[in-house]
């Protein structure tokens, strides 16, 4: 072992992050060791503080430390556009665009029959009860093209195709199979103003 058992250890997890390979966990490791205990101490605790007290919120499945996010709560927000999002990565991504005033709904996944995740393991049945009571919603579709986000795109779409609901999606100016949250802010927008209602 080249490192002692400890050092070892902070560096194993530091690869099990995202985007993080062996030699940038050991560079982070490393780096950890230079900043002072007591900033260590704060983050450990800042980071036990977001496991512990983070969870979906009960209206549109966002990240909150609340049980309804700030999005939700804000009485200025138009509730009846709905944009429809695979994760609330996505969420963060829509918000630093800074146009988009509807709220959003969290699926927390996308179907994929060959993953065996199906229309029940994905958060649609409250998407369907959170219409009900809409007048004249629309459904943005900011679902990604891949065939998990078309199958879902046209699940949705068969749900709501004889009640009085609008289905749009983003504009097809977005790479195949592109990921929401790293697409850059132009972009999102532009997709965003130019979303198309999707034909019967």
């Amino acid at each position: 072992m080249i490192y002692p058992e400890l050092l070892q250890k902070l560096i194993n997890f530091y690869k099990r992050l995202p985007g993080v390979g062996e030699k940038s966990a050991e560079r982070m490791a490393l780096a950890t060791l230079d900043i002072p205990l007591s900033d260590i101490e704060n983050f450990a605790d800042d980071i036990v503080k977001a496991k512990k007290n983070l969870k979906q919120c009960r209206i549109c499945g966002h990240l909150t430390e609340n049980d309804v996010c700030p999005i939700c709560s804000d009485e200025s927000r138009d509730k009846t556009l709905i944009c429809v999002i695979e994760d609330y990565k996505s969420v963060f991504s829509f918000e630093k665009v800074g146009n988009y005033r509807g709220v959003y709904h969290v699926l927390n996944g996308l179907i994929s029959p060959m993953d065996s995740i199906g229309p029940e393991d994905i958060n649609i049945s409250s998407l369907v009860k959170r219409v009900e009571g809409l007048k004249n919603p629309e459904l943005i579709l900011a679902l990604k093209s891949s065939i998990e986000g078309e199958t879902t795109t046209l699940y949705i779409k068969k749900i709501f195709e004889k009640k009085d609901v609008t289905i749009s999606r983003l504009s097809y100016g977005l790479p195949m199979g592109a990921e929401i949250d790293y697409l850059d802010i132009i972009t999102l927008d532009k997709a965003l103003e130019d979303r198309k209602q999707i034909s019967e």
